[in-house]
């Protein structure tokens, strides 16, 4: 098979458009133009009915109500208005939020944001494995908490953590639970109700579908503790102001339907992709460590130390491939990963980690010929 370079491997910093997707926003661009707040016209209505249609397959793929679905600009601004919206209605009322040190830089600064309304943020620790030990959550939760936020799926390391566990732990003692599921949605299976997750962020890019949007679940008896954290004409519900985007939302909401058709079909392709890789990068003979679990995990997801190799050097000389050095989001800030600092990776090794990513179109020789490639420019490192 003809390869194409470079073989982009980068996919949970970004995912390209499917082209399904462009065709049902294409409309939206061009003649079907109108405001969907434009309540007086046809122009408007069809705006509204598409977008409204579009709230429904987001829904159907989380097991919640249209309803519950509230679009914003991307999984950032919601994870700000979860967390900072429940903050600023509870001020005075209660005092702490949980999360992880392992979290998306965006969910642990709005938590630290938070301090403006008198709140302290618990940072759990995680295990070598990178989840959060269960029983150290429990003990942490009383009457002062007013959140627990937990991502789903870690964008550096790809772990999944037990959502299910943490929401009955939560629900039992009366807290709500959000969940940055921006780099789950659409790849493993979630349900809000049974995983018993009162806000749930959502991202458009991570699943082929554009970027720009994003969406916010939130359960019906939670809406009315959110302070909105934008001014002005009261769109969607009064939370987030501002004219919403139809064809953005037309191609999210259909990213979505294709994400929930193929996402059993595409899990297992992905843990083939990531095994081949793997047996690849093995056969070659290299010393690697894998980050995070093999098994519980988005096999999409490959974060990979190589001790005594320099991770920018590695990266630079890495010209037919696209690879990153871990989460985009942190990608000009100097340093090792926070992630896998939290790990127990030492500083040194940590240095020396490249992250992989896999998606809906790569292929199995793309991978593993970028495994040898790998393989073959850290041993020219090491000669």
């Amino acid at each position: 098979m003809a390869l194409n370079f470079p073989i982009y491997l980068d996919n949970q910093a970004t995912t390209p458009l499917d082209p399904r997707v462009l065709k049902a926003m294409t409309p939206y661009l061009g003649e079907k133009f109108g405001n969907p707040h434009s309540t007086s016209h046809r122009f408007g209505w069809e705006a509204a009915a598409a977008i409204d249609v579009a709230r429904g397959k987001i829904a159907n793929l989380i097991g919640a109500e249209a309803r519950e679905i509230f679009f914003l600009s991307g999984a950032t601004e919601a994870n700000n208005l979860a967390i900072k919206g429940l903050a600023e209605t509870y001020s005075g009322k209660k005092s702490r939020i949980i999360t992880v040190s392992t979290e998306h830089k965006c969910v642990l600064e709005s938590c630290l944001a938070c301090e403006k309304w008198g709140f302290e943020t618990t940072f759990l620790g995680v295990g070598k494995d990178g989840l959060v030990d269960l029983s150290d959550l429990e003990k942490t939760l009383d009457e002062s908490v007013a959140l627990v936020s937990v991502m789903a799926v870690n964008n550096e390391i790809g772990v999944i953590q037990p959502l299910g566990e943490i929401g009955k732990l939560c629900r039992a003692k009366g807290i709500l639970f959000h969940c940055d599921a921006a780099q789950a949605f659409g790849k493993i299976p979630l349900d809000v109700a049974a995983m018993k997750i009162d806000l749930m962020s959502l991202s458009g890019h991570k699943i082929y579908g554009p970027k720009g949007i994003g969406a916010l679940y939130i359960k019906k008896s939670v809406k009315r503790l959110l302070t909105p954290q934008m001014s002005g004409g009261g769109q969607e519900g009064g939370l987030r102001s501002g004219t919403l985007p139809p064809a953005l939302c037309v191609g999210f909401g259909v990213a979505a339907a294709i994400a929930g058709d193929e996402m059993s079909a595409e899990a297992a392709r992905m843990k083939a992709v990531f095994r081949g890789f793997l047996q690849t990068l093995e056969n070659s003979g290299i010393n690697f460590r894998v980050n995070g679990p093999v098994e519980r995990r988005w096999h999409g997801n490959l974060s990979i130390t190589f001790p005594e190799i320099d991770g920018d050097l590695l990266l630079s000389a890495l010209k037919k491939i696209a690879v990153s050095s871990g989460a985009a989001c942190a990608s000009a800030t100097e340093g090792p990963s926070y992630v896998l600092g939290a790990l127990g990776v030492p500083e040194k090794a940590a240095k020396g980690t490249i992250r992989v990513g896999f998606g809906r179109f790569t292929t199995g020789d793309e991978a593993e010929y970028a495994a040898g490639y790998i393989a073959e420019t850290v041993k020219r490192f090491k000669g």
